[in-house]
C-alpha cells in the first residue's frame, strides 16, 4: 500500500501541475474549456481523491508519516481542488481561471505534503 501512495503522489504531482498549465495558457489565450483541459482538471481531482483515499488506508493501517503536516498539506491540497466546485463564478471564462488556480495551488501544496511524507 506504501508503494502505491508513493507512485501515486508523482501522478497528483505530474496531473495537477500539467493540467494547471494548461488550463492556465487556455485561460490567457481566450479560449474555452474544452477536451483535454478539461479531461486533465477531472483527473487532477481524481487522483487527488485517490492518493487521499490510500492516505488514509495507510492510516488504518497505523502506519504514520514522519512529519504531522504531511496530513495537513494532503487534506488541503484535496480542498483547495475541490473548492472551485462551491466558490467559482458561472461565467465559463472565470471558472476555468478558478480551476487552473486551485490546481496549481493543489500542486504546490503537493510538493510539500510530498516533502513532509518521505
Amino acid at each position: 500500500m506504501l508503494r502505491a501512495h508513493q507512485t501515486v503522489a508523482f501522478l497528483v504531482l505530474a496531473v495537477t501541475w500539467s493540467a494547471a498549465l494548461l488550463a492556465g495558457l487556455s485561460y490567457l489565450r481566450h479560449r474555452e474549456p474544452k477536451g483535454l483541459v478539461t479531461h486533465l482538471l477531472a483527473l487532477a481531482q481524481t487522483v487527488l481523491v485517490a492518493q487521499v483515499a490510500l492516505g488514509l488506508l495507510l492510516l488504518s493501517d497505523h502506519r504514520r508519516a514522519p512529519e504531522r503536516l504531511h496530513y495537513l498539506y494532503g487534506t488541503l491540497a484535496l480542498l483547495a481542488v475541490l473548492s472551485p466546485w462551491v466558490y467559482a463564478p458561472a461565467d465559463r471564462r472565470a471558472r476555468l481561471a478558478w480551476f487552473a488556480g486551485a490546481t496549481l495551488v493543489a500542486g504546490a501544496l503537493g510538493v510539500r505534503a510530498y516533502m513532509t511524507g518521505t
